[in-house]
């Protein structure tokens, strides 16, 4: 079932990010408001559209989750990777992404504040040093 769920989701969310998709769907509400005149623009008329659009957005929260977390944790494995693949990489940084917000944040600050404190040595390669030139 995981499976299944996951090949699902992962297809309607590629199609939904087809430009195809939204001409699609730019399409359905310009016939949907085209046939105003032809039902009064009606109570039923209006429910169509509103109850449509509703259960679309309502199964798509879940589908763009699901795509959204499955990234994040594949991104994280990657990074991971490369952190125990390199030398001097700081292995502890692995699995980060579980603590707490304010976890996070010391970390992250400490880190900046360790940068400013190496701010007058040279950059190890010249385009973190541009990089850091521009901030």
């Amino acid at each position: 079932m995981n499976k299944f769920f996951t090949r699902i989701a992962g297809r309607i969310a590629f199609l939904a990010g087809k430009p195809a998709t939204f001409i699609l769907a730019a399409a359905l509400v310009l016939l949907w408001a085209a046939t105003g005149p032809l039902f009064a623009f009606s109570e039923v008329w209006q429910l169509v559209i509103n109850t449509g659009t509703t259960i679309i957005t309502f199964l798509m929260v879940f589908l763009v989750q699901n795509t959204q977390n499955r990234d994040a944790c594949a991104m994280q494995a990657k990074l991971d990777e490369l952190l125990r693949a390199m030398v001097d990489a700081r292995v502890e940084f692995i699995g980060i992404e579980h603590l707490t917000d304010t976890e996070i944040e010391a970390i992250r600050s400490q880190l900046e504040k360790d940068q400013e404190e190496m701010a007058d040595r040279p950059p190890p390669h010249a385009s973190v040093g541009r990089l850091l030139a521009r901030r």
